[in-house]
């Protein structure tokens, strides 16, 4: 997402209500471990991330700037990419069997693609924002910036119903970046550097990553949207990658039991 102040307050409220919690508070914060560091495109102003079969798949935002990349995971090398139209922002994509789909930010228009030649098949319409995709294997599951999360048919694309994410009973706003991993939807929170581990049936967080720090000191780029943002989860191998817009570098990363908070040095 594009940096919004109308909606700072509500990451900063779910950044303040971390650092308030007790030492016995419910639900766990966990660190993490870098595995592996790979490079990213400086110019990618990451929307969404997913991994499929050995690749990289990439949207990235900003009106007239938009687009959707496949690209080889070692190297950053982008083997195949389309251009979205310049009077969208692009947002969110996900595969379903041989299509990829895609959301826009404010045009309330989607787009389904044919995954492996990322031609425009056909377009569809939701109420709202778009943000961010993920897919359960049955369901595509939708973030829209609010504390809503969205299951879509994947093939008419129609609601099916909703959750309403919380931490502690309270809704969280500006859940964006999705991933479903081992049953549960991983999220990036916009504006904050945590990762939220949400219960798909009744939205409760039951976890959070704190990833300050992945990068260095001067590596982060210039800007106040250089933020964390991207997450894909390799499920063949067990290989979960977050990123951040504009970052020179993708991260594999491993989470580590609660408690154990130590950063990585650099």
């Amino acid at each position: 997402m594009l940096q919004r102040q109308t909606r700072c307050a509500g990451a900063v409220a779910f950044a303040a209500l971390l650092c308030g919690l007790p030492a016995h508070a419910a639900v766990p914060v966990y660190g993490y471990k870098i595995v592996n560091t790979y490079p990213h495109d400086t110019q990618a102003f990451t929307e969404v991330l997913f991994y499929l079969n050995g690749f990289l798949y990439e949207s990235t935002g900003l009106e007239g700037q938009s687009t959707i990349r496949k690209a080889k995971l070692e190297t950053g090398e982008v083997v195949q990419k389309v251009v979205v139209p310049p009077q969208y922002f692009g947002e969110g994509i996900v595969n379903w069997k041989q299509h990829l789909i895609s959301l826009t930010w404010k045009s309330e228009v989607g787009f389904v693609y044919d995954l492996n030649t990322l031609k425009v098949q056909r377009h569809f319409a939701y109420h709202g924002e778009g943000w961010a995709l993920t897919q359960d294997g049955k369901r595509l599951i939708m973030s829209d910036g609010t504390p809503a999360l969205r299951f879509l048919n994947p093939d008419t694309l129609q609601e099916t119903g909703r959750i309403t994410v919380t931490y502690e009973g309270k809704p969280v706003p500006q859940v964006n970046e999705l991933e479903w991993v081992k049953g549960r939807i991983y999220a990036n929170v916009w504006e904050t550097n945590m990762m939220i581990l949400i219960e798909p049936h009744s939205g409760a967080i039951t976890g959070v990553v704190d990833l300050s720090g992945l990068l260095g000191a001067g590596e982060r780029p210039p800007g106040p949207d250089s933020v964390l943002n991207g997450i894909a989860y390799d499920s063949t191998h067990d290989r979960l990658f977050v990123t951040g817009k504009n970052w020179p570098k993708l991260f594999e990363i491993r989470v580590l039991p609660a408690g154990q908070l130590t950063k990585p040095s650099h």
